[in-house]
């Protein structure tokens, strides 16, 4: 079975930085897009950023230059790096993966969420 595991985000003051990953499991033939959404209260999930295999990279307008998003191929890993953190990235956080399953059929995979509270 394929999972995404990501462990605990956390909190943190306002201007802070926390780094978030995110680690595909099971067995598979491989990892395409890779990618952070979040989901704050009473609002929609959105997309946050994210990464092709090949390394190149889209980010939301609301996080350009605070954030980075990297991964990891040989550990099937995915990193969000968020930095000069403020209240409104408070949210839940989820990674997102199309994973090549051994059918060789792609399918979107999705992690637990994990909770960022930036507050003073």
């Amino acid at each position: 079975q394929v999972q995404l595991v990501e462990p605990g985000g956390g909190f943190v003051q306002p201007v802070g930085s926390l780094r978030l990953s995110c680690a595909a499991s099971g067995t598979f033939f491989s990892i395409n897009v890779m990618a952070w959404y979040r989901q704050a209260p009473g609002k929609e999930r959105e997309l946050v950023a994210d990464i092709t295999r090949s390394r190149s990279t889209n980010y939301a307008d609301s996080v350009k230059g605070r954030f980075t998003i990297s991964r990891d191929n040989a550990k099937n890993t995915v990193y969000l790096q968020m930095n000069s953190l403020e209240p409104e990235d408070t949210a839940v956080y989820y990674c997102n993966a199309n994973i090549v399953h051994l059918d060789l059929h792609a399918y979107n995979n999705w992690g637990q969420g994990t909770q960022v509270t930036v507050s003073s």
